[in-house]
């Protein structure tokens, strides 16, 4: 284990191990959220389950899964981060939602239908709060490991393994899905699916063990006493500085906006094809590898359109064309051109996922110890923009009785993002001098 003492920035080993942790839980992300679990518990569940004494179609209770766990994330995980950087409790936090998310992912094996509906719903929900809370401390870690002249490549390393990481278990996933009888597994059965959610289980916690060696450890000269009260201090502390910085505070309200946009075509880029243009299961999955293949070079791509003209001109173009992705989806007719869609979609993902993580990284003010607090507010905006966005995307579809409309309506979130970002100093805002401008 890396001793925190003789810790020194861009360590190859260190860096490596970092970028690991997002090929370890990408996978729950991809396989859990999106590819197999959605599907999987459509299947195995009524088209209308009674829940908590509600009578909901299940399709509605996935959905309100995903916001719950999103919304107890938001609302804990600040309180969770002073704690982190008062008490010295980053890499604890780290493995603590990591075993969380992991083990709900072995649980879900046990799930097979209505009669385990509880356990299926609630080990979802955990699922999500642990791959959701995992991502503020690791996040944080960035701007630790690494200088600043390397945040965009590191971070475009990171996002790109967990786009390759999650897309070489979902295909090992798929070809069991597919061929039960090559492994013994009879056909017509859950087994498959539910083997690939412990497949993820053990593959998030695995590989997880190597960034916990790597990375620094948690220092020992730090207070261990009231903690939860030292917690909302740091918090608020945190909070009294960013409102202070107009560069922090502009890039969190422009990434506020565009956020919501981006998270909500993501999660719902295929309930689109599906509905609107009639996209069959097995398409939907080869939509969903070429979002993870074409991630990869998106990250990479747009890491070098900001070493070449900056973080914020590289920020900029991704935000005009998921604009017109916006203004293209409304308008296209056929499944052609939503692969066109899907292929741009899944370019400026990994740029706009990997640049913002990395840009935030070079805003924030370079004498700044709280990291995990201000990478918190950060994750806190993702997590209610993401609910912000499917409320909105969802309430636009059921007013109208038109997808497209509500696809149009994203468009705004991104309109929005460019007009702050606008005002946003980057390559100077990492100063002492410049971050509370």
């Amino acid at each position: 284990m890396t001793d925190r003492a003789d810790f020194k920035k861009n360590d190859p080993k260190v860096i490596n191990g970092w970028a690991l942790f997002d090929w370890a839980n990408s996978a729950f992300a991809l396989v859990i959220t999106v590819a197999i679990f959605p599907i999987y518990f459509a299947g195995v569940t009524d088209d209308v389950v009674n829940f908590l004494g509600l009578e909901i179609p299940n399709s509605a209770l996935f959905a309100y899964a995903l916001s719950a766990a999103y919304l107890i994330i938001a609302l804990f995980s600040p309180l969770l981060s002073g704690i982190a950087d008062y008490g010295g409790k980053k890499k604890f936090f780290l493995k603590f939602f990591t075993i969380l998310g992991a083990t709900s992912c072995l649980l879900l094996f046990f799930f097979k239908g209505m009669d385990q509906l509880y356990l299926g719903t609630f080990a979802f929900v955990f699922g999500m709060i642990g791959f959701a809370g995992g991502f503020v401390f690791y996040n944080s870690y960035l701007p630790e490991i690494v200088t600043e002249d390397r945040y965009d490549m590191v971070s475009a390393r990171g996002f790109s393994l967990g786009f390759l990481g999650s897309m070489i278990l979902l295909v090992i996933n798929l070809v069991i899905i597919n061929n039960p009888g090559w492994f013994g597994i009879p056909e017509d059965s859950t087994m498959p699916a539910r083997i690939a959610f412990v497949m993820v289980g053990l593959w998030w916690l695995g590989f997880s063990l190597i960034p916990f060696r790597r990375l620094p450890p948690d220092p020992k000269d730090k207070p261990q006493g009231k903690l939860f009260k030292k917690g909302m201090e740091e918090l608020k502390k945190v909070w009294r500085a960013v409102k202070g910085q107009f560069n922090t505070k502009s890039f969190l309200i422009s990434f506020f906006f565009y956020s919501a946009g981006v998270q909500t075509i993501l999660y719902l880029a295929s309930t689109f094809a599906e509905e609107e243009l009639a996209f069959a299961p097995s398409e939907l999955i080869m939509i969903i590898l070429l979002l993870q293949l074409v991630g990869i070079i998106g990250a990479y791509l747009f890491a070098k359109v900001s070493d070449w003209k900056g973080n914020k001109f590289s920020l900029m173009v991704m935000l005009v064309i998921w604009l017109l992705i916006c203004l293209g989806a409304y308008f296209l007719t056929s499944q052609f051109h939503f692969y066109i869609i899907a292929s741009l979609v899944g370019m400026t993902m990994g740029g706009t996922q990997s640049l913002s993580r990395s840009t935030y990284s070079k805003i924030i003010p370079a004498d700044a110890v709280d990291l995990t607090s201000y990478f918190s507010f950060y994750d806190v905006l993702e997590k209610v923009a993401t609910v912000l966005g499917t409320f909105i995307f969802g309430f636009v579809t059921q007013v109208t009785s038109d997808m497209r409309n509500s696809i149009l309506i994203l468009g705004i979130f991104f309109l929005v993002g460019i007009v702050v970002l606008s005002f946003v100093r980057v390559e100077s805002a990492n100063s002492p001098a410049t971050a509370a401008e």
